[in-house]
């Protein structure tokens, strides 16, 4: 397993991460749950990602009870706060980061959690705030690192820029061959401040494992089968969009990997990322993930996947 560090002063890490969002949040069972994460730890994967408001607590719950079998240095383990956990628990104000971190801590089983991110930025609570309480918990030892989800460019700059305070060192967008739109705003500012990124739906809700054909009902077995997890998915369930990626099956028979894999190593092969996340139902699909991280792409092939995406690219 390749392994690249988080930003400048972050952890180094594998470069393929399990996360817990719709699958161990509720979307499948404990026993899948367990059998999934162990893969990941027996493939090398050192980076697992969570966030509070996943099940509100179930996916903590669930690797707290989980990962409690591996000595605690041997893994990285990341968690966000700012999405609603009660009718008044949200947002990213003092008291809220405490209260939340305080939680997932109890949740997850440990002392301290390796990246704590702001799941998204909070328009309601002062930035100043924010990142005074995000030092607050660094210094306390109850976060090693701190990182952010979907952030504004201009939020990501004036927080680089603020003095005193603690210094982030991961971004977390949404990013896959189909979605690109990181390149425009988000990645710059972060290659200038020493941030890295760590993908969220680096296939694209599956759409990029070219399970899902033009004009053919879902498979029954399918993200988008589920109503548990189907939410996200549905912008990509289209036509135009799914030939697109039947059009890559000859890119990725020439380079001799499974299309998941070619979508992966994709986003691994881009500038300023750290890793990819990826969620998972089976061990077997852990297992195929996890191989992307040591794929090669030649520039022919990144190229011919550009060409077989053209038409469907959100950029």
């Amino acid at each position: 397993m390749q392994q690249r560090r988080i930003g400048d002063s972050g952890p180094a890490v594998s470069t393929v991460a399990l996360g817990s969002w719709l699958t161990y949040s509720g979307g499948i069972g404990r026993e899948q749950t367990e059998a999934c994460t162990r893969a990941a730890m027996d493939a090398g994967v050192t980076l697992f990602d969570t966030a509070n408001v996943y099940g509100r607590g179930a996916a903590e719950r669930a690797w707290g009870e989980i990962l409690a079998d591996y000595p605690r240095d041997s893994y990285v383990l990341a968690t966000k706060a700012f999405f609603p956990m009660g009718p008044r628990d949200r947002g990213l104000s003092r008291a809220q980061v405490h209260k939340q971190l305080d939680g997932s801590l109890e949740r997850l089983r440990t002392d301290y959690v390796d990246l704590f991110q702001c799941h998204r930025y909070d328009d309601a609570t002062p930035l100043e705030e924010t990142m005074a309480a995000l030092t607050e918990v660094v210094e306390a030892g109850k976060a090693r690192h701190v990182g952010f989800s979907e952030w504004p460019a201009e939020k990501i700059e004036a927080a680089a820029r603020m003095p005193g305070v603690v210094r982030f060192v991961s971004s977390q967008p949404q990013y896959s061959a189909l979605w690109r739109r990181p390149e425009r705003e988000v990645i710059p500012v972060c290659e200038r401040h020493g941030i890295s990124q760590i993908v969220w739906s680096p296939l694209a809700q599956g759409v990029l494992t070219g399970k899902y054909e033009p004009g053919e009902r879902v498979p029954g077995d399918s993200r988008a089968a589920s109503r548990d997890m189907n939410r996200f998915i549905k912008q990509w369930l289209n036509d135009r969009t799914l030939r697109a990626v039947q059009a890559l099956r000859p890119v990725a028979e020439e380079a001799g990997v499974t299309l998941s894999q070619l979508a992966l190593a994709w986003v691994l092969h881009q500038r300023n990322v750290t890793a990819v996340i990826v969620g998972a139902t089976r061990p077997e699909q852990v297992r195929e993930n996890v191989a992307a991280s040591d794929v090669r792409l030649s520039e022919d092939t990144l190229r011919a996947i550009d060409d077989a995406l053209r038409t469907a690219v959100v950029s």
